[in-house]
């Protein structure tokens, strides 16, 4: 059974109990119904926001739904696109706790609303009291004479094709010679028994049959019907549940000078033979020479110094303009006509601020904030100082021109033919604004992603992607132990949080380099490459100074890079013996070949007697079988450590009779495994990792080699 998520709170039970109170009590006469429906589940924020999904999953929905007495109840979720009137039903599934079960299939983008009804199903209470008289010895006439009315009732309300068969059951049903013996002949009946349909079949056997239940479920007593508030679920493409990223400095990519757009096509072979599928360029626009940084973000550059291109403006245009250095426009819509014929999608970033020199401070003032002196603020974040930048004033009196005018930047970049947006410090802007901006691009190009780059409090950055951010970065950078990260996770994939906060772990950014990586060596790198491949459907890396190791900080104590790439050119050597490209391009070869690593809900950590190792599973279901995936990771980055791993393996669809294979998909080595605990052991010099696929044979196919 599947675990149960984060319960609503009880304002939000309320909202759904089809028989709340609050209704007056005239009312409550005219229109009460037995059946209860609460707590459906996912919701966001009472259901004043929509789920989030990808086309081509099922949703799972939840409720609990239970009666007075002891009648029987039948669930069903109900659902609807945003582009029809009809309402879809499905059959819901109880455990034993009246807490129900079912799905909601997404086949395209769009909005889907959906509920759940109960309703009294006086068939399966009868079927239920059938069984036990008969296991008795009662007498079953007028137990029988009961049930066919109660088919002739169902039978009222069926298609064409089922009420001709319902009635002929019923007469069937009331003409028993032999009660529950009586042989019924085959024909139009024969469907409804279990097995071949062919031969007679008795009474018995097609009045309990599942087949029957499942025909009069749905036919149930509409005016006993309770449904719940009406919910939504946003879907979008499946980029947006999984996808791989790789950040580059377009300006880097030439071994020697200024890089171009055509050098960033050149490098397209490299980032796709790495397995990654979204290109992010950080900044493409001109850059402004007032206030220039210089290498290392110090406050004076030189003449020959490229300044940050998070200084976004200058004499060559703004936000809708590329630096001259880079190539012109035609040369990036070349860039991402190359990049999509092999499945890579370019990524921008959005970045709503300006240098001192960008047109709009020389046409629009006001859409900046001012001193007393008159002179316009630059961005401050104390004791940082950012003189190359001036914030945008989102509530100055002009701030409609201002948001559009923003609006208008997407727009562009989406006319261009831009897809996915890395948008820096959302945060720091007011939330209405995105909820505006994104609610009219998504309704205008639904495919369109969104990424958040909030390092920011928990509530703020969790608060932006339920007003419409795709996904978001996370604090992965800083969890490191064992109880930190299944602290973190857990609560990610196991709350709320799961229905529309979509994790994108990075395991470096041009501004973070973390104390693990400057430490930690090539152990630190491969773990963390694979605790973010792993964990989350969505990761990137800043390259190439990830699969090259770059390690050495600014300062002591400092996270950022010396030498960064945000201020100044570099030459990398790709080709370098040492780079970390082969085991990139297998992790994610791994990932695009085992369906259990592109989702995040069936997460499931696992006991370790060993601090500095962590285990965890993601499982998914196949058509004949099920991808399950086992990642174990060193977390020291210096000592070898060895341990047991032990494995819920009944919770994971594993035998604990049966041996089992291991097969380590990093190393190509196989193990057989047996019962729930085994022993692994991980040296920081080699491979501080295992990805193991897990298969046990079916129940008869033999056992394990």
């Amino acid at each position: 059974m599947p675990p149960r998520m984060q319960r609503p709170t009880a304002r939000q039970q309320l909202q759904d109990d089809a028989s709340a109170s609050r209704r007056a009590p005239t009312a409550l006469l005219d229109s009460w119904t037995r059946p209860v429906v609460r707590g459906v589940l996912p919701q966001v924020d009472g259901g004043t926001r929509p789920a989030k999904a990808t086309v081509g999953e099922r949703v799972k929905i939840e409720a609990d739904a239970f009666i007075d007495g002891h009648d029987a109840l039948w669930c069903e979720v109900r659902y609807r696109h945003e582009s029809s009137r009809r309402w879809v039903s499905d059959r819901m599934e109880a455990s034993v706790d009246d807490h129900w079960y079912g799905s909601l299939p997404i086949e395209t983008t769009g909005r889907y609303q959906f509920m759940v009804r109960a309703r009294i199903d006086a068939f399966a209470r009868w079927r239920d009291e059938l069984r036990a008289w008969a296991d008795a010895g009662q007498d079953l006439s007028t137990h029988l004479a009961t049930g066919a009315t109660l088919i002739e009732a169902a039978a009222a309300g069926a298609r064409a094709a089922e009420r001709r068969l319902l009635e002929e059951l019923a007469l069937a049903v009331r003409q028993a010679p032999r009660g529950l013996d009586s042989l019924v002949p085959a024909g139009r009946m024969a469907r409804l028994r279990e097995g071949p349909n062919s031969g007679d079949a008795t009474l018995r056997e097609i009045l309990l049959s599942p087949r029957l239940a499942s025909l009069m479920g749905p036919l149930a007593d509409p005016s006993t019907k309770a449904d719940s508030a009406t919910y939504e679920v946003m879907a979008v493409l499946e980029k947006a549940r999984f996808s791989t990223w790789y950040e580059m400095f377009p300006r880097s990519a030439s071994a020697s000078g200024h890089g171009t757009f055509a050098d960033v096509r050149g490098h397209l072979d490299y980032v796709e033979g790495m397995g990654f599928d979204v290109l992010y360029l950080p900044p493409i626009h001109p850059i402004g020479l007032t206030a220039r940084k210089g290498p290392n973000g110090t406050p004076a550059a030189g003449s020959d110094d490229v300044g940050s291109p998070w200084a976004i403006g200058a004499k060559e245009g703004g936000h809708t303009s590329v630096h001259p250095q880079l190539g012109t426009l035609a040369d990036f819509r070349d860039l991402l006509d190359a990049a999509a014929s092999r499945g890579i999608d370019v990524a921008i970033d959005l970045a709503f601020q300006a240098s001192p020199d960008h047109p709009w401070v020389r046409e629009h003032p006001s859409w900046f904030r001012q001193r007393p002196d008159g002179t316009i603020r630059y961005a401050e974040n104390p004791p940082k100082r950012y003189e190359d930048i001036y914030p945008f004033d989102f509530e100055s009196p002009d701030w409609r021109d201002l948001w559009t005018a923003l609006l208008d930047v997407v727009r562009f970049w989406i006319d261009q033919g831009v897809k996915v947006f890395r948008v820096d410090n959302p945060h720091t802007k007011p939330f209405a604004f995105w909820e505006w901006l994104l609610g009219v691009v998504l309704a205008e190009a639904p495919d369109t992603i969104f990424l958040s780059e909030a390092f920011t409090r928990p509530r703020v950055m969790e608060h932006l992607a339920r007003i419409g951010f795709t996904q978001s970065y996370t604090y992965f950078t800083w969890r490191t132990s064992k109880w930190e990260i299944e602290t973190y996770f857990t609560e990610l994939t196991k709350s709320e949080l799961a229905y529309f906060f979509r994790p994108n772990l990075w395991p470096n950014t041009p501004d973070i380099l973390s104390e693990e990586l400057q430490t930690g060596g090539r152990a630190a790198f491969i773990s963390r490459l694979v605790l973010a491949a792993t964990l989350s459907s969505n990761y990137g890396i800043y390259g190439p100074a990830f699969e090259l190791q770059e390690h050495v900080p600014r300062s002591s104590g400092s996270e950022e890079y010396l030498r960064s790439e945000k201020y100044e050119l570099r030459s990398w050597d790709i080709e370098s013996p040492t780079s970390l490209r082969r085991f990139i391009a297998l992790v994610n070869r791994i990932r695009r070949d085992h369906n259990a690593l592109q989702y995040n809900d069936s997460l499931r950590f696992h006991w370790t007697d060993n601090e500095a190792l962590i285990a965890y599973t993601k499982a998914r279901a196949l058509d004949t079988d099920q991808d399950l995936v086992l990642t174990v990771v060193n977390l020291d980055h210096n000592n070898v450590q060895s341990g047991w791993v032990g494995l819920d393996l009944e919770e994971i669809g594993l035998r604990s009779d049966v041996p089992y294979i291991a097969h380590d998909l990093l190393s190509d080595a196989r193990y057989v495994w047996n019962g729930k605990s085994n022993f692994v052991q991980l040296d920081p010099a080699n491979v501080p990792c295992h990805i193991f696929s897990l298969s046990q044979p079916a129940r008869g196919n033999g056992d394990v080699p």
